[in-house]
Formats: C-alpha cells, sequence, structure tokens
C-alpha cells in the first residue's frame, strides 16, 4: 500500500458515507432502497476488512484448543462440524459452547453491529 493512497477501508467508507448522506436523501422509493441496501453491503465489507484478521486469529486459536491438533480455519471448522453432525461433540462442552458463542457475535460486529442483540451481548447483558 502506498502512503498517498486512501486505504481500501476509507475508500468504502466514503462511498458508504456518500450513499447515506447524499443518494439516500436525495432519491426516494426503489432508488433509496437500493441505495439503502448498497451502503448496507458497502459497509459490511469495510468491516469484514477491518476486523477479519483478529477474528479469524482468534477462531483458530479456540479452534486449536478444542480440537487439539493445528490447521487452517477452514480445515479446523469443517472438522468441528463433521464432528458435531456425527454426534462425537455435543453442546454440553463449556468450551465448544463458547467458542460457538463468540462466533456469533464476531459475525454479528461485521454483518450488524447496531443490531440490538449485539449490543447486549458486547456490553455483558446477553446470557
Amino acid at each position: 500500500m502506498r502512503p498517498d493512497r486512501p486505504t481500501a477501508e476509507e475508500l468504502l467508507g466514503a462511498v458508504e458515507e456518500s450513499l447515506r448522506d447524499k443518494v439516500m436523501p436525495a432519491t426516494e422509493g426503489q432508488i433509496s432502497f437500493h441505495a439503502r441496501v448498497a451502503a448496507n453491503v458497502v459497509g459490511a465489507v469495510r468491516r469484514e476488512i477491518a476486523q477479519s484478521p483478529g477474528i479469524e486469529e482468534d477462531q483458530i486459536t479456540r479452534l486449536r484448543a478444542l480440537l487439539n491438533h493445528d490447521g487452517s480455519l477452514e480445515d479446523l471448522n469443517r472438522e468441528l462440524c463433521n464432528q458435531i453432525r456425527a454426534g462425537e461433540r455435543t453442546l454440553s462442552g463449556e468450551k465448544l459452547i463458547e467458542h460457538l458463542r463468540k462466533v456469533s457475535i464476531e459475525n454479528l460486529g461485521v454483518d450488524n453491529p447496531r443490531y440490538s442483540a449485539y449490543k447486549k451481548a458486547v456490553s455483558g447483558d446477553l446470557v
């Protein structure tokens, strides 16, 4: 990345802001709706770019602890899913429940951080 250019996150932020602050107020009906959808998609992509490296590393760490070996995020997730599907692993394990809860919260943080359940979860109010 060159220091004289905006980052991908900055560019996406500018597009999202333009859609929300310029296009949506200046349009109505279907065009305004499509601008809102586009702004939401751009926002989700921006958050995913910003948050994914940390989220993926945290998930790999938790999965390695659950499965007791190394591997890629994709491989570890596939193995865990296969174990659950085969009945080899149940939701009685506290580590597994905690991992699944964290994955859900991390996904909400990327997809829709304004969602009330996400806000409750990160504030500790969600059981």
